[in-house]
């Protein structure tokens, strides 16, 4: 009986330990879940002012493009690796003037993925803005054939100059 009842509690412990770790396991994900989260609010705040952009309130668009650099700031911070929170972080710098900055994190996000259309194409456009066209054709060249939008937008940006 004795041996019954020795057995059940250490069971009961092991079990315990094991929930407790569970637990701890789940919160361990729930954070990289909140990376991406972060990482998808800034997505929409910088898609909403882009359409703002648009409708020439650069004003709106910019005090959403600085939302979104926060949201990106706190993604970045748990996942460095990500090309595509390094080209939103690129993107919403770049469009608020921060252009030194915003071609750090594209560059950093090309080494990770160099064949990334996004991140060509507005590299491809930072580098216009700098009249660095050459550089700026070195990222159309890389987009020639990928049969994409990214493509003909900074065909089209690269000809307006």
């Amino acid at each position: 009986m004795f041996k019954k009842i020795f057995i059940i509690l250490i069971s009961a412990f092991i079990f315990a330990q094991y929930v407790g770790v569970s637990k701890g396991a789940s919160s361990d994900s729930g954070s990289s879940e909140g990376y991406m989260d972060q990482y998808k609010e800034a997505k929409k705040f910088v898609l909403r002012a882009k359409k703002l952009e648009e409708k020439n309130k650069i004003d709106r668009a910019t005090k959403l493009y600085s939302k979104a650099l926060e949201k990106l700031e706190l993604a970045y911070k748990s996942d460095r690796n990500n090309p595509d929170i390094l080209n939103y972080l690129g993107f919403a710098l770049r469009k608020t003037g921060k252009l030194k900055e915003a071609e750090k994190f594209y560059l950093a996000g090309l080494k990770i993925k160099p064949n990334h259309n996004g991140i060509n194409e507005y590299l491809g456009e930072l580098y216009v803005k700098t009249g660095r066209m050459n550089l700026a054709k070195e990222r159309l060249a890389i987009l020639k054939n990928c049969n994409c939008d990214e493509y003909s937008e900074l065909k089209e940006v690269i000809e307006k100059k």
